[in-house]
């Protein structure tokens, strides 16, 4: 029965002050990247306090489901950090207490949030997504003398359309202006062309003032003036300074939020579903009506004569139809008329056909931004659990606490999560990826290490030993360090250089009935390899008693200047020594099953053939390297006296004599 302990209760505690604060710093973070892409619409439109709060506002509760995965992260990153750091973590495991028991608070914490996150995604978010979207309609409609673009016409303001060619940002002025004032039809309107000008709303915000220098006015005067049939009047000025002052309430007001129908983002998971159902049905009915365009087409809108149509029937019938010979009959100008006709049909045909394109992309493409959307309500909420299950087993690895290095962690964590959710998310609304595939990339990358982070932090595992990982794929690329034996300075005893030799020159007899007796240079048995395997003790035994051997006489004192030449050369030659493997020449795995599987999967299995030939055929080469080097040390110690003394030692002499 879960019971709630004093242990709980202080984890507990240490982590929601620390969530709270971290939900605040992530949410500042966030709301800052994401209002650099609305500061030009927030900027110099006199907006009252009010609107802009709503603004803020509306823009936390929509990023308040981001912030929860980061922030509890990066609480749970330091919590357990500063656990490891004072070595509290450390009293809690020596009292018995596994770090999964210590987790099961905040795991319990963490669901909740987890639950309050799909919430916020299913019922907040998207009322104040649509609030917000309509909110941002309306501030650009605020003060449209700031939203003029250059080299387009804008027909921001009522009955006028003003073209730009360049535009001063600085100063506020806009050059190479042409005006279109449309005061009743198009007959009476007013065409106004200007070197220069600036708008500027009044400070009531009703009207426009529109301030124009260099310029001329061209205008019919209206029609209704004139009596009977008339020509009418035209009207033209040259002027060096106009101001006109066009009508424009400026007042803030919400925009028709009718514009928001096809916003994913702004809807619930029912509404999702509901709307996604709607749409299928709607698109199908439109792809069905398409389909059916496209036969009536090209099927059965094709006019002949009924002569013909008899003639080409009786043909088909007989399989004697040919197009070409039926073409050449025709006059020059009845096939220049038929090549003319043709080309016209089948570009009209690409031309209907590429419009029936573009409208079923965009009903594919919004059905799949409302899949992509109902999808991300859960990911995004179940990214809660796993960033807890990298960050709490992280801390209590690193056992570093504070702002330094978890905050370095949070931030690479989140970049990953970033880059992948990102990616699968435009891949899978552009239909490149399936949309299942490109939502749930992010959390197929990330859970499997929370899972290898949860285990090495419970068994106490080292994880970030660069060595380990570095001797890990050289041994699986077949990769070796070189020897590196090099002088002691401090000697507690000297080299036994007579037994050495023995042994030396026995491992050079054993290495060469090895080597003939396994035939390494032959490609190895298929079936012993994957399916008959027996252990190679032999090499298991000669490499430890080789290392035995160039770990004694790496004693050699070269302090001492007696024979200090052959020593100097022993202790060259025990860098010539190969590092050996014993095992990767024998078989591709430990277990036999995994052995048996790699022989079914035909391309792993002669893959893992030819690395263990090549395994066996290094092997040969360590040998002879081996016994090449065995050679020159024992004629080394030889040369230094041991073994020919006076006392006569038979066995020595031979073996000396073998070498």
């Amino acid at each position: 029965m879960f019971r709630i302990k004093k242990l709980d209760i202080f984890i507990a505690r240490q982590f929601l002050l620390l969530l709270v604060a971290t939900f605040f710093v992530c949410q500042f973070v966030l709301m800052m990247q994401f209002l650099w892409r609305y500061v030009d619409t927030l900027i110099g439109k006199g907006l009252s306090m009010e609107v802009l709060a709503k603004f803020f506002w509306y823009m936390s509760l929509i990023l308040m489901p981001q912030a929860f995965p980061l922030a509890i992260l990066l609480a749970s990153l330091i919590t357990f950090g500063n656990l490891g750091e004072s070595s509290e973590l450390t009293a809690i495991k020596a009292a018995g207490i596994s770090l999964m028991k210590a987790f099961r608070p905040l795991i319990v914490i963490t669901v909740g949030i987890m639950m309050m996150s799909f919430y916020f995604q299913n019922v907040v978010a998207p009322n104040a997504d649509n609030s917000f979207t309509q909110l941002l309609l309306s501030m650009k409609q605020k003060s449209p003398e700031m939203e003029i673009p250059e080299g387009i016409f804008y027909d921001g303001i009522p009955q006028t359309n003003i073209y730009v060619q360049k535009k001063d940002m600085r100063t506020g002025m806009l050059y190479g202006m042409m005006i279109y004032r449309l005061s009743g039809s198009y007959e009476d309107a007013a065409i106004i062309v200007a070197d220069s000008g600036m708008i500027q709303s009044t400070a009531e915000k009703k009207h426009l003032v529109l301030t124009l220098y260099n310029g001329e006015w061209f205008e019919n005067m209206r029609s209704q003036d004139v009596a009977g049939g008339a020509a009418v009047p035209y009207r033209r000025e040259t002027f060096t300074q106009k101001k006109l002052v066009l009508d424009f309430d400026a007042d803030f007001s919400l925009a028709d939020a009718s514009a928001l129908a096809n916003n994913a983002r702004g809807k619930s998971l029912s509404h999702i579903r509901h709307d996604v159902d709607s749409l299928k049905q709607e698109f199908d009915s439109i792809g069905h009506q398409y389909y059916q365009d496209v036969k009536r087409t090209f099927f059965h809108n094709v006019p002949i004569e009924k002569k013909d149509s008899l003639r080409a029937a009786k043909m088909a019938a007989t399989k004697a139809f040919n197009i070409d010979s039926v073409f050449s009959r025709l006059s020059p100008e009845d096939k220049q008329r038929t090549m003319a006709r043709a080309v016209q049909a089948a570009q009209s045909g690409l031309n209907d056909l590429e419009f029936k394109q573009l409208v079923t992309s965009d009903g594919d493409r919004l059905i799949r931004v409302h899949n992509i959307e109902a999808i991300n309500k859960f990911t995004l909420s179940l990214s809660c659990l796993i960033f807890f299950f990298i960050g709490a087993p992280l801390g209590a690895i690193i056992r570093k606490g504070g702002l330094g290095i978890p905050v370095i962690v949070s931030v690479l964590v989140f970049i990953v999560y970033y880059i992948f959710d990102n990616t699968g998310y435009r891949m899978s609304r552009n239909g490149m990826w399936a949309i299942w595939f490109g939502k749930g990339i992010s959390t197929a990358v990330l859970a499997p290490l929370a899972v290898f982070f949860t285990y090495k932090a419970n068994n106490d595992s080292v994880v970030f030993n660069l060595d380990l990982y570095r001797n890990f794929f050289m041994k699986l690329l077949g990769l070796r360090l070189k020897r590196h034996v090099f002088a002691k300075e401090v000697i507690i005893y000297d080299p036994h250089y007579e037994e050495d030799a023995r042994k030396l020159a026995v491992i050079s007899d054993e290495v060469t009935h090895y080597a003939h007796e396994h035939k390494l240079v032959s490609p190895p048995n298929i079936i012993k390899v994957f399916f008959k395997y027996e252990p190679d003790h032999e090499i298991e035994r000669i490499v430890p008693e080789l290392e035995d051997v160039i770990d004694d006489l790496s004693n050699v004192n070269l302090n001492k200047r007696l024979h200090s030449k052959e020593k100097k050369k022993i202790l060259t030659e025990l860098n010539h020594y190969p590092v050996v493997s014993v095992k990767a020449h024998t078989r591709p795995f430990e277990r036999r099953w995994l052995n048996i599987l790699a022989a079914v999967v035909l391309p792993v299995g002669i893959c893992l053939y030819i690395r263990m030939w090549s395994f066996r055929l290094r092997l040969y080469r360590d040998l002879k390297t081996i016994k090449q080097t065995n050679g020159e040390i024992i004629a080394a110690i030889k040369s230094m006296g041991y073994g020919t003394s006076n006392d006569g030692d038979a066995a020595t002499s031979t073996i000396y004599n073998k070498v």
